[in-house]
């Protein structure tokens, strides 16, 4: 399994529009094939940079969605509401108590 962190700054005015526009694809990013869980944080000393956090069966099924007609949609809305670029890292789960 991997864990996908993606980090986004947005302007302030932002903030609201991208939390809508989660809300509305959550479902259906949720139900992708491989997509075992995800979440919506936000760091404590920063409200306006919010992470998506998802739990995927491997990298690959990571990449379908990425290359989906979903994803091909949610993104570029997504990229238009940024301050500064984002940040993508992907882990590995080696060890789940």
């Amino acid at each position: 399994m991997i864990i996908r962190l993606v980090t986004m700054t947005f302007k302030d005015e932002n903030v609201d529009p991208f939390s809508s526009l989660f809300n509305t694809y959550k479902p259906q990013i949720r139900s992708s094939d491989g997509c075992l869980d995800l979440k919506l944080i936000h760091d404590l000393n920063n409200p306006n940079r919010i992470s998506t956090l998802s739990k995927w069966t491997s990298e690959k099924h990571l990449n379908a969605y990425r290359k989906s007609d979903l994803f091909g949609v949610v993104w570029p809305k997504t990229k238009k509401l940024f301050s500064e670029p984002p940040t993508a890292d992907t882990f590995e789960i080696i060890n789940e108590m």
